[in-house]
């Protein structure tokens, strides 16, 4: 009876060992299928975001089309079409209808930009709609002289900087720019793609900063694509996360991660001049005064040698055109006035209208970007001296014209202070 009892056992133990071997094998192949759905829903979803996102050969190839045809001309339009020498690499783009792409033309590294029409969406299964291209290179038309093409410059130039007394030499320097080949004359082409890009605030206001050295310099265009020399460090300060954890970590521990990966002090100081130096630089400058409505460390880099960048010009406005766009905005509060991140004015409550004037300067929002940008790693034998003078930065208030004095003294005393840090040393 004993021995009949053993070989039982010995099959239940045996059943209930392969049960389990074919309860791992079975939860080890669903696990398997389900990282193999997962991982090509992942794909699939990025694949689409990345074909929804970089569509640089049908700018270009929209853009070759109108050169070929004679519409429009620009200096790098024959590089670009004919002799492929300029050509776009690495997709950088986060908005479909705004084509951004590192590049490359002969010996120069750069970045090209290219507007596409509106993207139209449907529902799968759909006949998707024909695309929808916005109406540009039809100005100027046909029989336009180069002196009515002068006065069309003239006049976009005045409704977006306002009464300038050198508005005249900034036309000529920008019928420089659109005598692409260089012969002397602005032809219809070339003038049709001039018009398309001053069209586009970012370009207007590079050009306007470039010869103080603030923006990326133009390299050449086509059309409305355009290509500017590349700034090899950016953003200013600050780690870009992966976005499942941009909710989870708290903003004073972003704030410090900012700072983890930035150059040394004295290269941190020429940085921070450079930016001190652009707040000057638009500050009743040339042609005008121009608020920067966004002072993210995103828009701003640095070349090798450490000489800060703005490469976002779409973060800096004229102030004649911040002040019509407020004068026409209604309100119930302060909180109503804001244009762009962070140019705000109060609010008239009488009339229901936003006043003008920025409550607070460009130099007071820069030295708030700078602050823990300086600090950190501030030589202690000026460190609270610096302290000082940025917190007294961060607190003037109103437009910098009426106060023009006290403007210019924190400004020149904080350049003062960071200018003798840095002189002696090979980073200046």
């Amino acid at each position: 009876m004993a021995r009949g009892l053993f070989p039982r056992a010995w099959v239940k133990k045996s059943f209930y060992f392969q049960a389990r071997i074919s309860f791992v094998r079975v939860k080890y192949l669903f696990l398997t299928w389900l990282t193999v759905l997962v991982g090509s829903w992942v794909l699939y979803v990025q694949y689409s975001a990345y074909t929804e996102l970089c569509r640089g050969h049908e700018c270009k190839n929209a853009i070759c089309d109108k050169y070929r045809k004679g519409i429009i001309d620009g200096s790098a339009c024959s590089s670009l079409c004919d002799k492929e020498t300029l050509y776009m690499s690495r997709c950088l783009s986060t908005l479909p209808n705004n084509q951004v792409y590192t590049g490359s033309w002969g010996d120069h590294d750069g970045i090209i930009r290219c507007k596409l029409g509106e993207v139209v969406h449907y529902e799968l299964g759909e006949e998707p709609e024909p695309r929808r291209e916005a109406p540009v290179f039809d100005k100027p038309t046909r029989g336009t002289s180069v002196e009515k093409f002068k006065e069309m410059v003239f006049n976009h130039l005045k409704s977006k900087l306002g009464e300038q007394a050198n508005l005249a030499s900034l036309v000529s320097q920008i019928l420089s720019v659109a005598d692409g080949n260089k012969d002397g004359r602005v032809s219809l082409p070339e003038a049709r793609s001039t018009w398309a890009l001053l069209q586009m605030d970012e370009v207007l206001l590079g050009l306007l900063l470039q010869d103080r050295g603030h923006t990326p310099r133009l390299l050449g265009y086509c059309g409305d694509l355009y290509m500017t020399e590349r700034v090899p460090y950016g953003p200013l300060y600050g780690l870009s996360l992966p976005w499942p954890l941009v909710s989870w970590v708290p903003n004073s521990l972003q704030r410090t991660m900012d700072q983890w990966f930035t150059p040394s002090w004295p290269r941190k100081a020429k940085i921070s001049m450079g930016l001190l130096e652009l707040v000057e630089d638009i500050f009743h400058g040339t042609y005008g005064s121009f608020l920067i409505c966004d002072l993210a460390a995103a828009h701003f880099g640095y070349t090798d040698g450490h000489e800060l960048r703005l490469t976002n010009a779409r973060a800096v406005v004229p102030e004649n055109e911040f002040k019509l766009s407020m004068r026409a905005l209604k309100c119930e509060t302060d909180a109503d006035c804001v244009y762009g991140v962070d140019c705000q004015t109060s609010c008239d409550v009488s009339e229901k209208r936003c006043r003008e004037e920025p409550v607070q300067p460009n130099l007071a929002k820069a030295c708030s970007a700078l602050k823990d940008y300086l600090l950190r790693g501030a030589p202690s034998g000026m460190r609270e001296e610096l302290e000082r003078q940025l917190y007294a930065c961060m607190a003037l208030k109103g437009n910098a014209g009426q106060m023009n004095m006290e403007h210019s003294l924190i400004l020149n005393n904080l350049k003062a202070l960071l200018w003798r840090q840095i002189s002696h040393t090979k980073d200046s």
